[in-house]
């Protein structure tokens, strides 16, 4: 199982909400394949911790080898929002710190949810005004 599948098996959460597939140059190391770039709305009891220890077994599941920064990798899974919540803790800042410089991010993101607020930044289809220039292709609609 990888991405929106396995957000589904985990404990106590539900997939509300998926976004449309997108398809974005990588970030930071260049010499990979495109990204495949898509979010999930979820409702979940685990906390933030919990969800992102979740995430990273995901990830590991699916063959994740973290060799450097930005290395190749089979499945990317982050903790983008939690309501409204600000937190910064070792190895999870909630809102994630560079979502909102990131199209393949905002662009899935505003397909949820139009209105979205991105605590102590803003609206992000404000934000999404200073991305324009990132190419970003929609391959699907809602997986």
């Amino acid at each position: 199982l990888h991405g929106f599948s396995a957000l589904a098996t985990l404990p106590n959460t539900q997939v509300l909400a998926r976004s449309s597939l997108y398809a974005s140059a990588p970030v930071g190391y260049a010499n990979q394949p495109d990204f495949v770039n898509a979010v999930a709305k979820i409702s979940t009891a685990l906390s933030p911790q919990q969800l992102l220890q979740a995430l990273l077994a995901i990830e590991q599941k699916n063959g994740r080898a973290r060799s450097f920064q930005n290395a190749p990798r089979t499945l990317d899974l982050d903790v983008l929002l939690y309501d409204e919540l600000i937190l910064h803790e070792v190895g999870l800042t909630i809102p994630h710190p560079h979502m909102h410089q990131r199209a393949f991010v905002l662009m899935p993101l505003l397909e949820l949810q139009a209105d979205c607020v991105i605590p102590s930044v803003g609206l992000a289809a404000l934000a999404l005004q200073d991305c324009l220039d990132q190419s970003l292709e929609r391959l699907s609609d809602v997986a």
